[in-house]
């Protein structure tokens, strides 16, 4: 699984991005056929509270899926998003399943 993580107007931390790979990588074990992931981190309107989004892109063999918040970290935005992710990729798997 190939992540790649993107972040406009401003250096994502290697803290961070250590924090994004591994929480993304366990995606894999909700669907094994994940071929990449594209992870953007962007910092919206500085004068507020909630100005940081993360959005996670992953594709898969016949489609992709994708899942985007707002919170006051990224890491917060990157854990509700990677939630989000994990039940589209049970429904997916489950409908899959029924075919």
């Amino acid at each position: 699984m190939d992540i790649r993580i993107q972040s406009i107007h401003f250096d994502a931390s290697e803290q961070l991005q250590a924090f994004i790979q591994k929480k993304v990588s366990k995606l894999e074990k909700y669907y094994e056929d994940i071929k990449k992931v594209e992870v953007s981190l962007k910092v919206i309107k500085p004068e507020t509270a909630s100005n940081k989004e993360a959005g996670i892109k992953i594709l898969i063999p016949n489609g992709e899926f994708y899942a985007s918040k707002v919170c006051d970290t990224f890491e917060e935005a990157i854990d509700l998003d990677v939630e989000a992710l994990e039940k589209q990729l049970v429904k997916y798997k489950e409908k899959q399943r029924s075919k």
